[in-house]
This record gives structure tokens, C-alpha cells and sequence, in this order.
């Protein structure tokens, strides 16, 4: 049949078809599958990423720096 230097780029390239594009051209259960399949990843993805979020007000530095300035006090 397949040699496995042969079938897993196959394999590869029809998975990425089917996660990208499968629910425009396959039938029904299919193309829920690959929306399901993608939007699932996309979660995954996006969830995997913890960004930093700053414990503090990033603007009250320049709040009392404003506030300073508005009321004439030096630093």
C-alpha cells in the first residue's frame, strides 16, 4: 500500500483540508465536524496563551501625575 514516508504528509495535508476548509465543501455531518473540530482548537489555542495582566492600574501613575499638575505640587 502506503509507505509511511508516503502516507503521513498525506495524512497531514487532508487533516489541514479538512480543519480549514471541510465545512464549505463536505456534506452536513461532516462539515459540523470539522467546524466543531476547528472552532476547538481555536479555544485551545487561544486559552494555551495566559497573556500578563497587570495587577495595578496601568494609568494611575499618569492619574497622579495629572493630578500633580493640575494642582501645582511638585514631584
Amino acid at each position: 500500500m502506503f509507505r509511511s514516508k508516503t502516507a503521513i504528509p498525506i495524512l497531514l495535508i487532508l487533516a489541514l483540508v479538512f480543519v480549514a476548509f471541510g465545512d464549505q465543501f463536505l456534506p452536513q455531518p461532516l462539515s459540523g465536524a470539522s467546524f466543531r473540530t476547528r472552532v476547538a482548537i481555536d479555544h485551545w489555542m487561544t486559552g494555551s496563551f495566559q497573556f500578563w495582566h497587570p495587577k495595578t492600574d496601568p494609568y494611575a501613575r499618569t492619574e497622579r501625575a495629572i493630578d500633580r499638575q493640575e494642582t501645582g505640587k511638585s514631584p
